[in-house]
């Protein structure tokens, strides 16, 4: 599994022109589900997601939790971050796992993050055509990926 994550002002999502989902401050997740990833792959991700402190507190560090900076999430599921550019122009997803695995992997990393107390999390909608927009604060962006056995 991996998981794009980008400390966020504000983000949205919209499909066919109309808005689905907003937050102001927290974390714009991009997740995608890799063929081999499994439920424990989720819940692992999702854990360190909530409790990655990169929310800076009183002193401009970055020692804040999501949580603890009263932020929220908005998970976008996006199969395209497992692509192989490494031959030709056009990139393959062999690796991205098909709906039928990924679904359920990708419902169960947003319910994981949506039972931390105090969490708002939305999301976009699986296998929709979305329009992502956010503005990164910091900018931090920072790529998570679960470990391979």
């Amino acid at each position: 599994m991996r998981v794009v994550i980008q400390r966020v002002s504000a983000a949205s999502v919209s499909i066919a022109g109309n808005l689905h989902a907003s937050i102001g401050t927290g974390l714009l997740l991009l997740v995608g589900i890799h063929k081999d990833d499994s439920p424990e792959d989720a819940l692992y991700c999702a854990g360190k997601v909530a409790g990655m402190r990169i929310f800076p507190d009183a002193a401009g560090n970055m020692n804040l939790s999501v949580r603890e900076a009263s932020g929220a999430i908005l998970a976008i599921s996006q199969f395209t971050l497992f692509a192989n550019t490494r031959k030709g122009n056009r990139p393959s997803f062999i690796e991205a796992a098909p709906p039928a695995l990924a679904v359920p992997i990708y419902d169960g990393f947003c319910n994981a993050l949506a039972q931390v107390p105090g969490l708002e999390v939305k999301t976009g909608v699986f296998g929709a055509n979305m329009q992502v927009a956010l503005i990164n604060d910091g900018p931090v962006t920072i790529i998570l990926d679960s470990p391979r056995p």
